[in-house]
C-alpha cells in the first residue's frame, strides 16, 4: 500500500429524483457526484441497481448518508488488495473512497481509520457510520453500517463490494 494525500471533494445530495425513479445510469452518476465528471467513477459497477443506492434512509448522518451512497453505488466491484478504486476496492479503499467522494478524509489502512473516527457504541451506531472488526487491540477489517445488522464492504480475494449481514458481534463502530 502506498501513502497518498488528496484533496478533499465537496459532496452533493445523491441522486434521489433518479433512484425514486429507477433510473439510475452513469452519466446520471456521473452529472451528480462530484469530481466524476468525465470519468464513470462515480457508476454502479458491475449491474448495481438504483435499490443499492435507494436503500439508505434519512436516519443517516449527512456525510455518512452520502458515503453509503457511493459504497452501494460499487456494488459488484471487484476486491483487490491494496485497490483505492474507482473499479476495484479491499475494504479500507472502499470506505477511504466513499467518504473521499463527500468531502471527509480517511487513512487508508482499516487500523488507522479507526484511529482517526469518533468512537460510538453499538447503541448510537447509524447507517453511514463505519463498522470495524477487530482482534484483540488490532482493527482488520472495515465496512459501512447500512442498517437492520448489515454493511457494505469489500470482502475478500474473489469476492466483490455487497452489502452484507454483519457476522460477529465483536465490532467497533466510528463516525467520521
Amino acid at each position: 500500500m502506498t501513502a497518498r494525500v488528496d484533496l478533499p471533494v465537496r459532496g452533493v445530495a445523491a441522486p434521489g429524483l433518479l433512484a425514486r425513479a429507477g433510473v439510475v445510469s452513469a452519466l446520471g452518476l456521473a452529472l451528480l457526484v462530484p469530481g466524476s465528471a468525465g470519468d464513470a467513477s462515480a457508476a454502479p459497477a458491475s449491474g448495481a441497481t438504483s435499490a443499492a443506492t435507494s436503500a439508505v434512509s434519512a436516519t443517516a448522518s449527512g456525510s455518512g448518508k452520502a458515503a453509503l451512497r457511493v459504497a452501494a453505488s460499487k456494488k459488484g466491484a471487484p476486491y483487490a488488495w491494496g485497490a483505492e478504486g474507482p473499479h476495484r476496492f479491499d475494504c479500507s479503499g472502499l470506505t477511504q473512497y466513499a467518504f473521499k467522494r463527500v468531502g471527509k478524509r480517511l487513512p487508508r489502512t482499516a487500523d488507522s481509520q479507526y484511529r482517526h473516527v469518533r468512537h460510538i457504541k453499538a447503541s448510537s451506531r447509524k447507517r453511514g457510520d463505519l463498522v470495524f472488526f477487530h482482534s484483540g487491540r488490532y482493527v482488520y477489517h472495515v465496512g459501512i453500517y447500512a442498517g437492520k445488522g448489515r454493511m457494505w464492504h469489500a470482502p475478500k480475494p474473489g469476492a466483490s463490494v455487497r452489502k452484507e449481514r454483519i457476522w460477529t458481534g465483536r465490532v467497533w463502530y466510528g463516525r467520521a
